[in-house]
């Protein structure tokens, strides 16, 4: 008889992966609608806000074409080609004499149109390089994605100046009101990569800590890598490669450096892919985790979650226990008709409890958020417990 799955585990393409994608392009679209207003707004006014947004969007249609692709294919294929250097350079020099034309009556140049579509394409491209996904810049080059770990895939302190801003200087419409357009959006612009900036010394104070405590404890690791808890910027959370095991640790920038960090050790469990190693399915997996990966086996094939986007938390099912389960994981199937990978996403119900607790942690309650860790959510199989370093 094959091992029981777990009773509250749940296959959804819905819930917060769904919400998530929408606010991500709600600031794309206000990231566009911000470069628009700056290239194009003396000369277009409010259109030049719609043409943004619209520009700055248009990267993401990719996933448009994401339902002829398998599942693994799917992961290659988003934020992959339309996010590159090449496609922004041969969009931008290929639309602008139409743009050019389109614009022909508000005396907008092929030149200005160009730059118009690069600096909307990119500067989507840019943010989304600040987050854990990354994105395939050099493609079709077979380089890595770049990814720089400042920002959670959404974060309202970056996209509520502008968008503040935005809809502030769309009711200014006369020519005289123009100047005071260009400092709202320069206003909106500005606190924005300033707050972009501010991720990048709280990433740099975080790593600081997690690194004190490692050097303290005498740990050698193969590589380490940090990322914000979602929504902020002032609770991170470090992963560290070990080779068989990876350590999994939080800590807030105001902490002190003598302040231990609580470590939740995760076994890497690659035996579990014995066998399946050369499936292609398996090999964009590995590509896409960037190695960051877990595995574990069921009857079927096997299960692998991915370390670098963090875990949905929920208490209260055992007292003093905290049960993990992957944000990003997958079931493997070598065996399955047509499709041999499905996404497998845990279910978002305590979200509100997860949310609130890590408020806490925020403000240094620490207990709130700790406990005593279980894997869960892996297919076929009762949660495991995990050992910790104190």
């Amino acid at each position: 008889m094959p091992p029981r799955s777990m009773p509250d585990f749940r296959v959804c393409e819905c819930g917060f992966s769904g919400m998530f994608a929408r606010v991500d392009s709600l600031t794309q679209a206000t990231l566009g609608a911000a470069v628009g207003e700056m290239i194009l707004g003396k000369r277009l006014g409010n259109r030049a806000l719609a043409w943004g947004a619209l520009f700055g969007t248009l990267p993401d249609l990719d996933a448009l074409v994401s339902p002829f692709f398998s599942t693994a294919g799917k992961l290659w294929w988003h934020r992959g080609p339309s996010h590159s250097l090449l496609v922004m350079v041969l969009v931008s020099y290929f639309l602008a004499p139409y743009l050019a034309k389109l614009w022909k009556r508000d005396k907008i140049s092929r030149k200005r149109a160009g730059w118009f579509v690069f600096a909307a394409w990119s500067t989507h491209v840019l943010i989304d390089c600040f987050t854990v996904y990354g994105t395939s810049v050099w493609w079709p080059f077979p380089a890595r994605r770049v990814a720089f770990n400042h920002l959670f895939i959404i974060d309202l302190m970056f996209t509520l100046p502008m968008l503040v801003a935005l809809v502030w200087l769309a009711f200014l419409r006369t020519k005289k009101q123009l100047p005071k357009r260009r400092r709202l959006n320069a206003w909106g612009l500005g606190l924005a990569t300033a707050y972009a900036l501010l991720s990048v010394g709280a990433k740099f104070a975080a790593s600081a800590g997690f690194d004190a405590d490692l050097a303290r404890r005498g740990v050698s690791y193969n590589r380490r890598m940090e990322a914000p808890s979602p929504f902020n910027i002032i609770l991170w959370r470090s992963v560290v490669d070990r080779g068989n095991e990876f350590w999994v640790g939080y800590r807030t920038v105001f902490e002190r450096h003598s302040t231990p960090v609580r470590w939740t050790i995760y076994p890497k469990g690659a035996d579990a892919l014995a066998g399946m190693e050369d499936l292609s399915e398996v090999k964009t997996l590995q590509w896409f985790t960037d190695g960051w990966w877990i595995a574990r086996p069921h009857v079927k094939g096997a299960w692998i979650g991915d370390m670098r986007f963090g875990e949905m938390r929920s208490w209260g099912d055992k007292k003093g226990m905290v049960d993990s389960r992957l944000s990003f994981a997958w079931d493997v199937m070598p065996d399955a008709t047509g499709d041999r990978v499905r996404t497998i996403f845990p279910s978002r119900e305590k979200t509100g409890e997860q949310l609130r607790r890590m408020g806490l942690r925020l403000v240094g309650n620490r207990d709130d958020w700790e406990a005593n860790p279980r894997l869960a959510g892996v297919t076929g199989s009762f949660p495991e417990f995990l050992a910790v370093e104190e």
